[in-house]
Formats: structure tokens, sequence, C-alpha cells
């Protein structure tokens, strides 16, 4: 397929062979009804994908709305989404249309859907598989002809395994997957992309457009990009008002690149987050427990030692521990570790501590919510970054666990 033409509509600049799989993907699936899932790092260019999609189906005259899911609050989102009767809350004076009744016969694109809370990821899953959905406050299912095209920029099989994303509704939305590649990935397309910020902050600040020496073009090659089209235009935009010369070399350059050993690092195929010394958060979860668990072989050593010699109990298997087949006298509960000195006749009063042996992941999560914000002396925005969550969803999970 010529994917030129679909270039020039939509002013997508570059020539790199993962880029032309995407939009390939976006016209080929346009003419079907079929949902698709736009993976992509955040500033990699996915919002123009959905255009592709929607000017090239049945539905190019119908309504196209594209909605962040991100952007909105939690406890308007149903409504902004699904609509809501007069009085069904606070505030709803008057009745009101959601996104998809009002995009019905058209497109409706929903940017960082992995970000919905999962009742709202409830009710879109009903919309999906029957096109019914209820406005808040009312018992009235009302049916609409939507097409569902939804981005992320999370890992969403890391979403699905820690809970907060609806398996089912993942592979509901995932009937097409596109990826649209990082620019680090795009090497030789920096350098076009350059050019053309370069002439359009000459034209809109009317000076002469930037030049790149070839230290400088080296330096931007090999940069990392964390924050990708977005961050290079961002860039070229600062040297185009601040810098007096027109040609711009490495040293220049430099000034304007943070440190590559602060920004975000990708977390997986399809998904940024900010990460701890190269570790997301995931991993930090599974070297929690790691730990843990050669922290508890070693205790368990520790108690051999002091009991004399004999080993302890295994622990039983799930299916058992509600009700044990056996359970000889003394044995401390499954799932339990007893430390107490060998057992003598003048010592059958001697008290015993038994510590539980819990490998809850919600409680690692929770502990480094904890640290994450001691760190950061409670502030917010800087402690979901460093834990590799949005700031919305930290602030849902210090809600749900009550943290102070």
């Amino acid at each position: 397929m010529n994917v030129q033409p679909i270039k020039q509509r939509f002013g997508i600049i570059g020539t790199s062979p993962a880029l032309d799989r995407a939009i390939e993907i976006a016209a080929q699936v346009a003419p079907t009804d079929l949902s698709v899932l736009i993976q992509g790092e955040s500033g990699s260019g996915k919002e123009v994908m959905p255009q592709i999609i929607h000017a090239y189906s049945a539905r190019k005259h119908g309504p196209y709305i594209a909605v962040n899911c991100g952007a909105i609050p939690e406890g308007t989102i149903d409504s902004e989404l699904f609509g809501h009767e007069k009085g069904s809350f606070t505030g709803a004076h008057e009745a009101r249309k959601g996104y998809f009744e009002v995009a019905n016969g058209g497109t409706i694109f929903l940017d960082e859907v992995g970000e919905l809370p999962l009742t709202t990821q409830v009710r879109l899953l009903r919309v999906l598989e029957t096109g019914e959905f209820i406005r808040v406050g009312s018992s009235k299912a009302q049916k609409t002809n939507v097409r569902v095209v939804a981005a992320t920029n999370v890992n969403m099989m890391q979403a699905v395994t820690r809970g907060t994303f609806r398996e089912d509704l993942y592979y509901r939305l995932n009937t097409v997957p596109i990826q649209v590649p990082p620019l680090r990935d795009r090497k030789e397309d920096i350098h076009l992309l350059f050019r053309f910020f370069a002439q359009e902050a000459a034209t809109k600040y009317k000076a002469p457009p930037l030049v790149l020496k070839d230290d400088a073009l080296q330096l931007l090659i090999a940069y990392r990009w964390p924050g990708n089209v977005r961050q290079l235009r961002n860039i070229v935009e600062q040297m185009s008002v601040i810098e007096q010369t027109r040609e711009v070399d490495a040293k220049t350059l430099r000034q304007y690149l943070p440190d590559q050993s602060t920004a975000l690092v990708p977390t997986g195929n399809g998904g940024v987050g900010a990460s701890v010394d190269g570790i997301n958060e995931r991993e930090l979860i599974f070297k929690f427990l790691f730990d843990m668990k050669n922290d508890l072989n070693a205790l368990k050593e520790q108690v051999k030692a002091i009991t004399g010699g004999q080993p302890m109990p295994p622990a039983m298997p799930p299916a058992y521990r509600e009700e044990p087949l056996y359970m000889p006298a003394g044995m401390p509960a499954p799932g339990t570790v007893s430390i107490m000195p060998p057992r003598h006749v003048e010592d059958e009063d001697v008290e015993h501590t038994e510590v539980e042996e819990s490998l809850s992941l919600e409680e690692k999560e929770k502990e480094m919510i904890k640290k994450a914000l001691a760190k950061h002396r409670n502030k917010r925005k800087n402690a979901a970054a460093e834990l590799g969550i949005s700031e919305r969803t930290l602030y849902r999970k210090i809600k749900e666990y009550d943290i102070p």
C-alpha cells in the first residue's frame, strides 16, 4: 500500500518502516468496524492514527470525538461518557447526553484508556459487547452505534496483571493492535522532523530557520528522546526563540537536552514510565518478594537450629488450609512460623510468637508508595514519576490504602 498520500493529508513526517507499517494497518482496518488499540509512548503521535481510521471508514461523515480519559476526574467520567439524568447527582440541573450518545454513527477516540476506573471499564465493556449504555441516574438502556478506537502509553498486560485494568476489556479493545514506534526507533526521521519544526518556527516567529552542524546532528540522533516527537518540537521552538545564532552546534544543543540518566525510560512494549535505577514498578515488587523469601528461609534455618535440628513442618497445600486432614498437637497454624525454644516439661507455659508469612502484593505496593512519598516529601507528582504511574493513579491508591 502506498502510504504517501495519507502522510501528505495528515502532515505525517518520516520514512521509518515501522511508522509506515502502523499507517498501513490503520488504513486497512478503517473500512471495518473492529475495535482498535493504539499503543505507543507519550508524545509519539498516537492521536493521528484514529483520525486516519475515521477518515477512511464508512463513518467519515459521522461525528468524531476525542476523549482524554486521564484528564476527566474519576467522579464525573461516567457522566461525561454515558450522560446523566436530571437530579442524578448534586449539580445535575438538567439531563445531559454523553459522548457515546453524541458520537452515534461515528467514531469515539478514547485516549489514555488505561486510566479509566474499574467501574467505568465495566460500562465500556457493555457498550463494546452489546452497543448498550445507561445514563447515570437512569435504569433505561439506550442503543448506540459507535466505532471505538483506544490509545494508551502504558503496558496493558502489566496493568492487567496488577488488576488495574480488566482482562476481558483489554482483549475486546485489542481486536486490532497498532504499535506507534518511539522516536529513538526512527533515527532516520529525526533530522527530517527537526528541519520541519525549524521551518515551522521560522515562519511563526519571522526569523531564519535553525541549521544543525554535524556534531549537533550526531548528538540529536544519539539522544534517547524520552518525550519523543513532542519533546523534539518543544526543543526546536525554544532554540528558535532564545538562540541568536541560527547555526546550532553540539554544545548549544546539549543545553536543551535533559540528562538522560534522569529521563523517563520505557517499561516494555507499548509502555513508558519512570524508573528507579532502571527497575520498573513491577520489577521492584518482585524484588521485594524475592528478598522476603530469602529472609524467610534464613528465619526457618534459625528456628531449625533452636529446636534442636528438627526441620520445620512443610506448609500445607492451599486446598487443605481451611480444614486440614491432620494437625499434630502443638503444630503452628499453616502459613505461620513458630519461634520457640525446645520443649521440656518445665517449659510448658513458655509463650511463643508467631510471624505471619505474608506475600501480599497489596502490602508491598502500599510500602513502596509510602517510601516514594517519604523520599519526595509528600510531593505526589514526583512520587508518581518515581513509581512509574500517573499522578491520578497514585491519588487513587493513597485513598484506597488510606495512606496519611
